[in-house]
């Protein structure tokens, strides 16, 4: 039964979307956000975080996809990965997939946000929490970076948009840091937004991080969730970030991964940039 209730995204100063909930199944205010979490025909349970959509259970695998196997496939031999962010556990459960990975770190500001997502979001981590190889660490993920002595195979920023705690990890001197622990041959990837409606975070994003990594590029995907179009996610380091596609295919069958939206293919092809989102990235 519904409750008459609607939840308003108000991410953009022009357009919002609102969500109608079916059931509210928890809501709470941390020490650092207000979370919120209810049921939606759509896109099923869906989280939001001070008046921004995060995840949904309807098309979290599209995100969590493409950010972890992305590159990991795009390497080939990773071991040590850094997700700054992610505290639902979703982009942690599809990096872990990979029988190869010895150790994830998770950095997550907000411990709130870890033991809501083991109370509420059992459907999208699915037990990750207790795989031993994945530690989770409660820290400003920029302070983490710039003071770890550890080297990383790669590191996912799994960022909220720039704005509040998340508007560090867009800065240069944080891409900066990250570059310093990213071991030889490394991959870094970062969330960069909708460019139809926040190219300003595209262009500004990009140009911090290739201030750091100058090979930076991006590649897009297709979140319904994050609506207003294709969405850009960050790509820098070594690896060629789309091999030939006889090395993704083999790297693919390999690791035994069943998948809903990557495949080689679209992992070739989502670099493949509309012109106005090369434009934007060629601005950086």
């Amino acid at each position: 039964m519904s409750d008459g209730r609607w939840f308003e995204e108000t991410l953009h100063d022009d357009v919002r979307l609102t969500f109608r909930a079916t059931e509210v199944l928890a809501e709470q205010a941390g020490d650092h956000q207000h979370l919120a979490l209810f049921k939606n025909v759509t896109f099923g349970d869906v989280l939001m975080l001070d008046g921004v959509t995060q995840v949904t259970t309807g098309d979290e695998f599209v995100y969590h996809e493409m950010m972890a196997h992305v590159p990991l496939f795009a390497h080939g031999k990773a071991r040590e990965v850094l997700i700054i962010g992610g505290g639902d556990g979703g982009l942690a459960r599809e990096v872990l997939r990979h029988r190869a990975i010895e150790r994830v770190t998770l950095v997550e500001l907000d411990a709130d946000v870890i033991g809501f997502a083991e109370r509420h979001l059992g459907s999208i981590h699915r037990g990750t929490f207790d795989d031993p190889r994945l530690e989770v660490v409660i820290a400003d993920g920029s302070v983490f970076a710039a003071q770890t002595e550890r080297w990383f195979d790669a590191v996912l920023v799994d960022s909220t948009d720039p704005i509040g705690p998340g508007e560090v990890l867009f800065q240069e001197p944080f891409y900066r840091d990250v570059a310093r622990i990213l071991k030889p041959g490394g991959v870094v990837v970062t969330q960069n937004g909708v460019p139809f409606l926040q190219p300003g975070e595209l262009k500004a994003g990009l140009g911090n991080l290739r201030r750091a990594l100058p090979e930076a590029t991006a590649y897009i995907i297709a979140v319904p969730t994050y609506f207003g179009g294709h969405m850009t996610l960050g790509y820098a380091g070594t690896p060629a970030p789309a091999p030939e596609r006889a090395t993704l295919t083999e790297r693919f069958a390999a690791a035994g991964i069943g998948t809903r939206y990557y495949t080689p293919a679209v992992h070739q092809a989502a670099f493949a940039l509309p012109a106005f989102i090369a434009e934007l990235v060629d601005a950086a």
